[in-house]
C-alpha cells in the first residue's frame, strides 16, 4: 500500500523539506501540497518549487479542495492554521501528523475536539534522536532523583515565534513526570535580579533565538562535584522531516486515536 501524503505550509522552510522527504521515502507519495490562499505560489508545481523536478502536484490554497487526494496530512504550520486543517481532516476522515507547537489551553481543547474521530500523531519533535533523548531523560531523572538541580537549555533560529520550544517543554515534562512533580508549578522561565538561592524542586528553562540555528537542546542534571548532560543538536530540518514522513506512513494503518512519536518508534 502506498500512502498518499499531503504537506501544508508547502512553500515554507519546513514544508519544502517535507516535500523532499516524501520524495525520498519508500511506501508513500505526495498527494497534495497546500499553501495560504493568498500565496503567489498557488498553482506552482510542488516538486519544481523544492528543486526535485516537476512532480505534477500543483500547490493549492484550500485543503478542502484536495481531501480526496491524500490519506494523511503533515502539518508543521501555526496553531490557527492547524486548527482549521484539523476541522477539515476530522470531517473528511483523514489522518494527521501534527508538528505545530505553541497552542494555548483553549486551542488545545479545540484541537482535541476536532481530531477525536481520526488517527493523529502529534509530537513536539519528530527526530528519532530527540525521541531517544526523551527515553534517556526519563531514565536519568529516575536514577538521579532529587539529588540534582535540573536545567533545560534550548536554542533556535531567529524566526521561531514560540518560547521555550515545544521540545524543551516536552523534555521538562518527561523529567517532571519521572519525579512526580507538576511542571506548571516547578517550571522557572528565565531569571533576573536578586532571585535568591535555587529551589532544588524547580526545573529551569533558558532560551536562545539567534541566526539560523536549526535546534539545540540540552538537559543538565547538576549535583555537587559532577553533572550529567543529555544533548541533541539538529544540523538539518531533514531529521524532523524524515521522522514526520515515517510517522505518516505508520499512521495510515492505525485505528483512530491519539499517538506520538514514541508509539511510532516502539519506545513505549
Amino acid at each position: 500500500m502506498t500512502v498518499r501524503v499531503a504537506v501544508t505550509g508547502a512553500a515554507g522552510r519546513m514544508g519544502k523539506t517535507l516535500i523532499e522527504a516524501v520524495a525520498l521515502a519508500e511506501g508513500c507519495e505526495l498527494g497534495a501540497a497546500i499553501e495560504r490562499p493568498d500565496s503567489s505560489l498557488v498553482g506552482a508545481d510542488a516538486g519544481e518549487l523544492v528543486g526535485i523536478g516537476k512532480n505534477g502536484i500543483a500547490i493549492v490554497g484550500d485543503i478542502a479542495d484536495v481531501t480526496d487526494h491524500f490519506d494523511v496530512l503533515i502539518d508543521f504550520t501555526a496553531p490557527v492554521a492547524t486548527l482549521n486543517n484539523a476541522r477539515v481532516c476530522g470531517g473528511a476522515g483523514k489522518g494527521m501528523v501534527i508538528g505545530t507547537t505553541g497552542f494555548d489551553a483553549t486551542q488545545k481543547q479545540v484541537l482535541a475536539d476536532a481530531i477525536g474521530s481520526i488517527a493523529v500523531c502529534q509530537a513536539s519533535n519528530f527526530s528519532t534522536g530527540v525521541n531517544l533523548c526523551f527515553k534517556l531523560l526519563d531514565m536519568a531523572a529516575r536514577v538521579l532523583g532529587d539529588d540534582v538541580d535540573i536545567e533545560v537549555y534550548e536554542a533556535h533560529h531567529r524566526h521561531k515565534v514560540d518560547a521555550p520550544s515545544g521540545t524543551a517543554l516536552s523534555m521538562g515534562q518527561v523529567v517532571a513526570d519521572a519525579l512526580g512533580r507538576d511542571l506548571d508549578e516547578v517550571a522557572v522561565y528565565g531569571r533576573e535580579g536578586q532571585t535568591g538561592a535555587r529551589d532544588r524542586q524547580t526545573i529551569g528553562f533558558a532560551t536562545v533565538r539567534a541566526g539560523d540555528i536549526v535546534g539545540d537542546h540540552t538537559v543538565m542534571f547538576c549535583a555537587e562535584g559532577e553533572r550529567v548532560e543529555i544533548t541533541h543538536k539538529a544540523s538539518s530540518r531533514m531529521s524532523f522531516a524524515r521522522g514526520a514522513v515515517r510517522a505518516a506512513v505508520w499512521l495510515a494503518s492505525q485505528h483512530p486515536g491519539k499517538y506520538d512519536m514514541q508509539d511510532v518508534l516502539g519506545l513505549k
